[in-house]
């Protein structure tokens, strides 16, 4: 690997540098300004990334709809990911 070669980050590090932007953001407003901002820019990230594949919007139309639930169920995962670990951990991440 060349020395100008970027490095490579792997999963958690890259979701860990998205954290850390929103926590710095909350350090300025309330969390529901930082989770509509995340959510709305995760929104528009997906369809960016997802449009790029069709070359015909009639194919993009007739496809919209399963592309959505399939972001909506990754999310689910997510969450129910998310809460479970947090569930685990709940003495830990709320010490008295």
């Amino acid at each position: 690997m060349s020395e100008n070669a970027p490095a490579k980050k792997t999963f958690q590090e890259r979701c860990d540098e998205f954290i850390n932007v929103a926590n710095q953001q909350h350090a300025e407003t309330e969390v529901e300004n930082v989770n509509t901002a995340l959510l709305f820019s995760a929104a528009r990230f997906n369809v960016f990334s997802t449009v790029r594949q069709f070359d015909d919007v009639e194919k993009l139309k007739e496809e919209k709809q399963k592309i959505i639930e399939y972001f909506a169920q990754r999310y689910a995962e997510m969450m129910n990911q998310n809460f479970e670990e947090y569930i685990e951990r709940f003495d830990d991440y709320n010490p008295n």
